[in-house]
């Protein structure tokens, strides 16, 4: 008997892209030390596996690196500082590729939490990335 993967459809990338922005939100430290989010991250590297896209490699790779160096106990601020800032970058860029624009618009908030998140933890200020995303918009 073997068992097949149902592919999953928008609305599921979306509920998972929602889950990760609100997470960004959150004081990261205190998420570090919660039970799921190693889920999370496990989702997310899933949902970009089931893309099929080459050009989102690094996204997986660094969302490994990222998970695994969660999972280690003690979190290195440079390390995750440094992934995150390239994830930003990098999920920014991926929202191109998304076919769905209520997609496309998640993964942008993503890419703009994640930036946030490593500008938050560089030192740039004391902000949540919530309250910097909340900032920005108010000043646009």
């Amino acid at each position: 008997m073997s068992f097949h993967k149902i592919p999953k459809d928008d609305t599921q990338h979306q509920v998972h892209l929602d889950g990760a922005i609100t997470l960004l939100g959150n004081d990261l430290q205190e998420e570090a030390s919660r039970a799921g989010l190693d889920n999370h991250f496990q989702r997310w590297i899933e949902d970009l596996k089931d893309t099929n896209n080459p050009e989102l490699h690094q996204l997986v790779v660094d969302l490994q690196d990222l998970k695994a160096h969660f999972g280690g106990g003690a979190v290195n601020q440079d390390t995750v500082t440094r992934l995150m800032g390239r994830l930003g970058t990098n999920t920014l860029a991926a929202a191109s590729f998304a076919e769905n624009p209520n997609t496309a618009e998640r993964i942008t908030k993503l890419g703009e939490a994640l930036s946030a998140a490593a500008k938050q933890l560089r030192g740039g200020n004391d902000n949540t990335p919530a309250q910097d995303l909340k900032q920005d918009s108010q000043n646009n």
